[in-house]
């Protein structure tokens, strides 16, 4: 890797490690760059401005997320065995953003709800291209497959779960976390392929 790319992706982390802790709101340019060694004008010769910097950081986590995630599922065959796959990585991703300072998608996502522009719109985008990958690997789930409607329910009650473990991992340090969303999850892909 080129010094000059080597120097983007530490400020990218920087960005992200700091967003996840306290918010964009919070992150000012000579914090992060103080973090990585640099002047703020240094910080200009790799983003034209803190709200390109922050857009690449936010885009460059999610890519992050999918590539843990939904990367190493992609090899199994469609259906619970990938499902559960994906689900077990979420929970792991989770416990590893957790010791770096927590997930910033998620922290992004309460941050941004109601903060109108390019940030909020590039998180809205993403998480939206998530959900619809959930609802079409649930859909495979069962033959004949769910219908979009109730593969869209089941993805929505996948987050759900998994946001409870973040809560219950981080805020109240409770050590079956990840069993109690597991065996929620267990129950609900036992639901989804009873109703076929």
């Amino acid at each position: 890797m080129r010094k000059g790319d080597a120097t983007r992706q530490r400020i990218l982390e920087e960005t992200q490690r700091q967003a996840a802790v306290k918010g964009f709101g919070a992150v000012s340019l000579g914090d992060v760059a103080q973090s990585v060694g640099l002047s703020k004008s240094g910080l200009f010769k790799h983003f034209e401005s803190k709200e390109a910097m922050e857009l690449a950081a936010l885009d460059q986590a999610f890519d992050r997320f999918v590539a843990f995630v939904w990367t190493p599922a992609q090899a199994l065959p469609a259906g619970r065995a990938r499902l559960e796959a994906i689900f077990e990585r979420w929970l792991d991703w989770q416990e590893v953003e957790n010791a770096a300072g927590g997930c910033l998608i998620y922290a992004a996502s309460v941050e941004l709800d109601d903060q109108p522009g390019p940030l909020r719109d590039l998180l809205h985008k993403r998480v939206r291209q998530w959900r619809r990958t959930l609802a079409r690997e649930l859909q495979a789930l069962r033959d004949p497959p769910l219908s979009e409607e109730d593969a869209a329910g089941a993805a929505f009650q996948m987050k759900s779960f998994t946001l409870g473990h973040s809560d219950a991992l981080r805020m109240l340090g409770d050590k079956n976390a990840k069993a109690a969303a597991q065996a929620a999850f267990a129950a609900l892909l036992d639901r989804l392929e009873r109703n076929a």
